[in-house]
């Protein structure tokens, strides 16, 4: 069987690359932009340090801002009304998952109307046409949008997060620029790291996982374990290298998938509006632990790009404790919560392990399961 990889046309990375955005496009050929951004973000002047690049090129815009941190699908309804009135030939996302996210639905339905209900997106739809262009600014350090062939719409009508995967909605262009992660907060930061980090650990042990997509998870790994509590500090070094090491990842799990820490984790975003990088941080160590037995010896991989010293003479049981207790310590250091006490509700669980059995991450996690060890999984977190 063949192995597909699909990654951005261009990317630039490094203190200052937005810059380079105006003229990016201007040498494609586009002549308005429409820029998705959320309401925060253009309150706060983010967004106008990506305008400003456009305008530096001479190239006119209109901004969308109508965007919620987990987008809908009226949200992608009325961004497609709003991009078929501006005259735009391009888009900007500016922003994280969200931003990002809508952006590809959006450029997906002009592109290919007939799915212009959004809901027929989920799962592996068969569109035929590329999307809008789209130019990708993230401005957090985790879901790795920009270079991934996933997006993540909220059915509020169902309580159920979609999953759509597309090799037509991945952008022509990203910029990971560390500058545009200064104005985060904390919190921010350390959620969307750890999300980072959940794709990197569920990429490397995925089913789909193989030599070219090990590579890019173990580096971000190292990356983000190496980054993540200098960057929540406020180190400018650590910033740096979240922005580096969430894009290595998600070029990693882009292309193989991954597991039931993220099918776990949407239901929580749908239901009760949790933002997705807490979820998957404090999902992440019970799960791993979960699927010790199905990950071979790569938790001995896993421990040492997470700094454990000593790695080659522990045991696989040992290798992969050790692997769980890095992981778990990095989310305490980082002010993540250890459970889920204060977000589920035990009325909700069927359905949360309904759901996320559902989920299109599911079938790639590395140990097959079932509602019920779902339902085990969060009863272990309350």
């Amino acid at each position: 069987m063949a192995n597909r990889f699909i990654l951005n046309e261009t990317s630039y990375h490094g203190a200052g690359a937005v810059s380079a955005l105006g003229q990016e496009a201007k040498g494609r050929g586009y002549t308005k932009a429409f820029v998705a951004s959320d309401p925060v973000l253009v309150k706060i002047g983010l967004t106008a340090k990506v305008t400003a690049s456009l305008e530096a090129a001479g190239i006119p815009y209109e901004i969308f801002s109508d965007i919620k941190p987990n987008p809908t699908v009226q949200n992608v309804k009325a961004g497609v009304e709003a991009f078929k009135a501006s005259g735009a030939d391009c888009i900007v996302a500016v922003g994280g998952g969200s931003s990002i996210d809508t952006a590809k639905a959006i450029g997906i339905i002009i592109a290919n109307p007939e799915y212009a209900d959004v809901v027929s997106l989920e799962g592996v739809a068969p569109t035929t046409k590329p999307t809008v262009p789209i130019l990708a600014v993230p401005t957090t350090c985790g879901t790795a949008a920009e270079v991934t062939i996933n997006y993540v719409i909220t059915d509020t009508e169902n309580n159920r997060k979609m999953v759509c995967v597309d090799p037509h909605d991945i952008p022509v262009c990203a910029f990971v620029d560390p500058d545009l992660l200064a104005s985060c907060p904390p919190s921010l930061i350390a959620a969307t790291g750890m999300d980072a980090l959940t794709h990197a650990i569920e990429g490397y042990i995925t089913k789909g996982a193989w030599t070219l997509s090990d590579m890019f998870h173990l580096k971000a790994i190292e990356i983000i374990a190496a980054s993540l509590r200098a960057a929540v500090n406020g180190s400018a070094d650590g910033r740096e290298g979240m922005a580096l090491g969430q894009y290595v990842a998600g070029m990693g799990f882009s292309n193989v998938g991954l597991g039931i820490v993220h099918s776990m984790a949407h239901p929580l975003g749908a239901l009760y509006d949790t933002p997705h990088g807490v979820a998957n941080a404090i999902l992440l160590p019970t799960v791993m632990g979960y699927n010790a037995p199905a990950a071979g010896d790569k938790y001995r991989d896993i421990a040492k790009a997470m700094g454990v010293a000593g790695t080659e003479a522990l045991s696989t049981e040992e290798a992969n404790a050790a692997a769980v207790a890095a992981v778990k310590q990095l989310s305490a250091d980082v002010g993540i919560p250890a459970d889920l006490k204060d977000i589920v509700k035990a009325e909700d669980l069927d359905f949360l392990s309904e759901s996320a059995y559902a989920d299109a991450c599911r079938p790639g996690n590395p140990r097959d399961t079932s509602v019920a060890e779902i339902k085990a999984l969060y009863e272990a977190l309350l």
